[in-house]
């Protein structure tokens, strides 16, 4: 399963160019926002050095990387809750994805006049910011209109329901009117589980991403530097990419592209640093199965348990658990092989409620 990651920003700000980096797509730039709503999908492999080495180590026949699915959707937030005619259709793209990227733009291209006529970084931040503000201000409306109706002929314990939904949407509403976007929230178990029923755009992890021109590489890091202390949030960060350059480096072989990053200064790929990221954001980690000669790398949410992770990979042995017979990858490497863990008995079964660590490598046993 991968994780959906949706790319917005203002017109001109270089989505689609952040897209195709990301994704070493071709996707054409420019006018890509005046052409309909069906968004370009990519999916990039989620870099992941432990898993070359255990394929070298352990010689299946075939691996398999997790993956990230990108979506550059086909439109400027902007104005997104005033235009009704793309509106149900951009929301619901958008509603389905794991987290955001906010394009931000930075660099200057006379050929491609800024929507607002000058480069602002902060100000176009706190335009997106509010934008997705107002797009759940508009779903907490309406569904506080119809829990006002429901109300009406509601028996006891759907008044009662009905009464702790519409009081934490009040709540949500005064936070979100305040400029306080609901990632940044610390949620009961129960206010969690109602909040993600409504897929709120605010509450989605936020990663920005300044897309900069290669003039201002030199200055990359102290931009960074600085933004990150306005916008490192709950959920929330920042990064500089060349976006230009780094979708020309995507179109080349690893060692050309690796060759001139380093031209450039640049020691870690745009996709490397962007999932990174985005996994911290989502709180992600990631364990490995071996199994019919496979080595495949998977990715859960901290705090998974191994029944359910083992659900990830079917819903069958999730339901026929038995055990999971784990080691940690620091384990395996002080080993020649699995059979040599094995014998000096790193290898230790565990029971569903066991939570799986970072770089677990995961053999499930179960029955249906």
């Amino acid at each position: 399963m991968s994780v959906d990651i949706g790319i917005i920003g203002l017109a001109k700000s270089g989505r689609t160019t952040i897209f195709n980096a990301l994704t070493g797509g071709k996707a054409e730039t420019g006018s890509y926002a005046q052409k309909g709503l069906t968004p370009h999908v990519g999916i990039a492999r989620v870099p992941e050095p432990r898993l070359k080495i255990l394929t070298d180590m352990l010689h299946p026949k075939r691996v398999v990387s997790a993956e990230v699915r990108y979506l550059d959707i086909g439109a400027s937030v902007k104005g997104l809750v005033k235009d009704k005619a793309i509106s149900s259709q951009f929301l619901a793209q958008l509603s389905n994805t794991d987290s955001l990227i906010n394009v931000v733009r930075a660099f200057v291209d006379e050929s491609i006049p800024h929507i607002e006529g000058s480069l602002d970084v902060e100000r176009d931040i706190a335009t997106i910011d509010l934008e997705l503000a107002f797009s759940d201000l508009a779903v907490i409306e309406r569904r506080l209109e119809k829990i006002e109706v429901a109300l009406k002929g509601a028996k006891q314990l759907e008044h009662q329901s009905l009464l702790r939904e519409q009081e934490l949407l009040t709540k949500v509403k005064a936070n979100l009117e305040k400029e306080l976007p609901l990632r940044g929230l610390k949620p009961t178990t129960d206010e969690a589980r109602t909040i993600a029923n409504y897929q709120f755009l605010t509450a989605k992890p936020l990663l920005i991403v300044v897309n900069i021109g290669e003039e201002q590489l030199s200055q990359a890091a102290s931009l960074e530097a600085e933004l990150k202390t306005h916008y490192s949030r709950p959920k929330c960060g920042v990064i500089t990419l060349c976006g230009k350059l780094e979708m020309e480096l995507a179109q080349l072989d690893e060692v050309a592209a690796e060759r001139f990053r380093a031209e450039f200064g640049i020691t870690e790929s745009g996709l490397d640093r962007t999932i990174k990221l985005s996994y911290e954001l989502l709180g992600l980690i990631s364990f490995f199965t071996i199994a019919s000669d496979e080595v495949k790398a998977w990715s859960v949410q901290n705090g998974t348990s191994a029944v359910k992770a083992a659900g990830k990979i079917h819903s069958d042995m999730e339901r026929g658990f038995i055990r999971a017979e784990v080691i940690s990858y620091d384990d395996l490497m002080k080993c020649t092989s699995l059979s040599e863990a094995r014998k000096k008995g790193l290898l230790r079964l565990e029971g569903k409620n066991y939570m799986v660590q970072d770089g677990d490598i995961i053999t499930f046993l179960f029955n249906v």
